[in-house]
């Protein structure tokens, strides 16, 4: 469409085009077709509707194919996603298979994608803890990445303004560093976890075992209910998608609510190929998209641009965002964009067992676990290393099969179950710095199947993480064993960054745009029209979960855009 009549243009004109309908792309389209804006979004993906298009959200074990299980040739051909948990044979139509969208790798990177209408939103842990002031100020308190340009402040009314619509489980905490929210019932502990609990607080002063804050309805309040969802059932099938809408997705939720307003248009299949840039006008003033099956290019055109194709896709298409004004990438003047990536450490993982509390054991399927907030260099700086971790922790006991004895003897014990001693398992989540040397790059010789450049992708740990998971296996020892646990095993499992799932920056936010690319509204300091509010836009990464982050940022950044686009400022 190099070309487009003025028909043409209006035909694909809106108010607003996001990118993306993941989580943060749902709460992009929610906001803005909820201020009456005539919204499109553009999904690379293949559409998929809430509870129609969940293929395998009943189905019984015995009814799939290999019980579960991906089968040895399917995981040969994906060794990436291969080492995804989630990825299991219920779940298989909501990943993104490693040939289908190949990358670069110029350090080992393990990057998990989900293309559908939702995206990975139908596929998340669920776990959703606040920033605190403690997290937004940690780059000028230690010195790392540039200083944020909002403060807990700034974002709280929006975590309550997600929190209440999404349905967040927790219990109000009163801990500094990690902020109380809207809260529903939280799941609560075992025996086992709140005898950890009491073990933690007789000994330790700053260190607190928490219900997980978690998007899984315990019930349902009228706003869920006017979504049409209703709590979740603890069937611990989320992966599948959620005939219930027990757990937050942009299908059961921020979607169907855009479109009641009759201000959505939903465009599925639709690779976006760049943001257009009027040199003339000085903004941007559309997207070109490339549909995934017929490989034909459309023009789309809007006043307000929201950039949510997932962090390192977000990077991609900036990148490819080229013009005469921006032959960098668009608002790329200082070369910054793809630059100063970080990420979730996961590497460090501990388990043990527990032969006391033998009058109880663990029945059912309750979503979650537990939380350890960060406790590490929290008010001082006491270790060699920056920032911190925090941990996942649960403790359960079931009934397992019964191998001694042979013959009759053998065949009684297998029919008959015993419950086992407790087990116990925790890990550690650290907090990466964000470096100039881990970036993406857009490849200058190869493209995909659409034409792309493929995405360079060269991320590492570095020292400050070897030291960090070597502290949180010794901390987590001695705190194990505090709470008489025995068999401790540790691990340092060594994987790729990248299985965390949770990749972010290349275009975070600053105060400066000499050093940085989105100002405090989340806005391209050079092309203000342009909105990034994924995970490409994080300047840090705390230790908490991110897409509570990402989701409220989003509100609040839709909200600033559609009173500036009114008051004629972009």
């Amino acid at each position: 469409m190099a070309n487009p009549t003025i028909n043409g243009i209006k035909q694909h004109t809106y108010d607003a085009i996001v990118v993306g309908s993941g989580i943060s792309g749902g709460w992009a389209a929610k906001e803005l077709a909820e201020k009456g804006l005539k919204t499109l979004v553009l999904e690379r993906g293949r559409d998929v509707q809430h509870q129609i298009d969940y293929p395998t959200m009943n189905k019984m074990p015995y009814e799939f194919e290999h019980r579960g299980q991906i089968p040895l040739k399917t995981k040969q051909a994906n060794p990436i996603l291969g080492r995804a948990t989630a990825w299991q044979e219920d779940s298989d139509h909501f990943f993104v298979k490693d040939a289908e969208h190949p990358y670069v790798q110029k350090k080992p990177f393990d990057w998990i994608r989900g293309y559908q209408v939702g995206g990975k939103s139908l596929i998340w842990a669920r776990q959703t803890q606040r920033w605190s002031n403690h997290d937004f100020e940690g780059p000028a308190r230690d010195g790392f990445a540039v200083d944020w340009p909002i403060r807990y402040e700034d974002l709280a009314p929006w975590y309550s303004h997600v929190e209440s619509f999404a349905g967040i489980s927790g219990n109000s905490d009163g801990l500094p560093a990690l902020p109380d929210g809207e809260f529903l019932p939280p799941n609560p502990l075992n025996a086992v976890e709140d005898h950890f609990k009491n073990v933690l607080n007789a000994n330790y002063e700053n260190r607190h075992l928490i219900a997980s804050r978690f998007a899984n309805l315990t019930k349902s309040t009228a706003t869920q209910l006017a979504q049409g969802r209703t709590q979740c059932m603890s069937r611990r099938l989320c992966r599948r998608g959620c005939p219930f809408g027990g757990y937050f997705s942009s299908n059961s939720s921020t979607l169907p609510w855009a479109e009641k307003t009759g201000n959505l248009t939903m465009r599925p299949d639709s690779v976006v190929h760049s943001i257009i840039y009027d040199d003339k006008k000085e903004k941007a003033t559309g997207v070109r998209v490339i549909d995934r099956e017929t490989k034909q290019t459309t023009e789309y055109f809007a006043s307000i641009i929201f950039v949510n194709a997932a962090a390192y896709n977000t990077n991609l298409i900036l990148l490819n965002s080229k013009s005469d004004r921006f032959p960098q990438g668009l608002g790329n003047d200082t070369g910054l964009m793809g630059k100063f990536a970080a990420f979730h450490n996961y590497n460090a993982k501990i388990k043990a067992s527990y032969e006391g509390m033998k009058e109880f054991a663990t029945f059912g399927q309750r979503p979650g676990s537990t939380y350890i907030p960060r406790f590490r260099n929290l008010f001082t700086q006491e270790t060699d290393f920056l920032r911190g971790y925090a941990t996942g922790f649960s403790a359960s006991r079931n009934r397992g099969p019964d191998a001694s004895g042979e013959g009759e003897e053998l065949k009684t014990n297998l029919a008959n179950p015993k419950l086992r001693d407790w087990s116990i398992s925790g890990h550690a989540m650290g907090e990466t710095i964000p470096k100039e040397s881990n970036s993406v790059s857009l490849d200058s010789t190869r493209t995909d199947d659409w034409g792309m450049p493929l995405l360079n992708i060269d991320i590492d740990y570095d020292e400050n993480d070897r030291l960090m998971e070597n502290d949180a296996i010794d901390q987590l020892s001695e705190m194990f064993t505090a709470a008489g646990f025995t068999n401790i095993r540790t691990e340092l499992k060594g994987q790729a960054p990248g299985l965390d799932i949770h990749e972010m920056g290349g275009v975070r936010m600053g105060k400066d745009p000499k050093t940085s690319l989105l100002n405090q509204w989340n806005q391209l300091h050079s092309c203000k029209n342009v909105f990034v509010t994924d995970g490409a836009c994080m300047t840090s990464t705390s230790t908490q979960n991110p897409s509570l982050t990402y989701m409220a940022l989003t509100a609040r950044a839709a909200n600033y855009a559609v009173k500036a686009m009114r008051r004629g400022e972009v």
